[in-house]
């Protein structure tokens, strides 16, 4: 059986906490919101694979993890995504940093090489965010212009990334499901 996986970096519990608390104030939104034990951030996704290629991506993962220094994150809004569309989704969004943009590369890099058999390389720019909800459009249309923009908020956390996981996603049909197949610690060959 097939699992359909991706490389994510996961929130602290103190960040998670504080998404659930602004995700309180709206509960009347018309979106599906992502359960808080879910909420991470993409680096690549890599889509349905077998066995032995899940095997194989955690081996690329835990490698390009050892060769990598943490580091952090700055997040700083919250807004309708993706930018510049209809909103399909709520974001929390974070800034580009070197560090990021390197570990993301060298992921996809490693992943989607010539040999590896894995092809669903990304080809859109990378914008580092966590979704925190999907809307449902036909109802979201039906909100004032205030009641949308309500939803935009400053919102600063400084996220320490000292690992990376492999992870499964379960579709489901009130929203995935995400399991951890390996945490790989950066800066662990060192």
């Amino acid at each position: 059986m097939k699992k359909r996986i991706f490389i994510a970096i996961n929130l602290s519990e103190k960040v998670k906490k504080r998404l659930k608390e602004y995700r309180e104030q709206y509960d009347g939104l018309p979106v599906r919101w992502t359960k808080t034990s879910s909420l991470h951030l993409t680096l690549v996704f890599i889509g349905y694979v077998d066995e032995e290629q899940m095997l194989e991506a955690c081996k690329i993962t835990r490698k390009i993890a050892e060769d990598s220094e943490p580091f952090f994150i700055n997040f700083k809004k919250i807004i309708p995504g993706p930018f510049g569309k209809v909103p399909r989704m709520i974001w929390l969004v974070g800034e580009k940093s070197d560090e990021l943009t390197r570990l993301r590369d060298s992921l996809q890099g490693a992943l989607f090489g010539a040999d590896t058999g894995f092809n669903r390389k990304e080809t859109r720019p990378f914008s580092p965010h966590i979704t925190l909800a999907r809307i449902k459009s036909d109802e979201w249309r039906k909100l004032s212009v205030s009641d949308t923009n309500s939803i935009e908020q400053n919102f600063e956390a400084r996220v320490e990334v000292n690992s990376i996981e492999a992870m499964e996603s379960d579709l489901k049909f009130d929203g995935a499901e995400y399991a951890t197949l390996e945490a790989c610690p950066l800066g662990a060959a060192i």
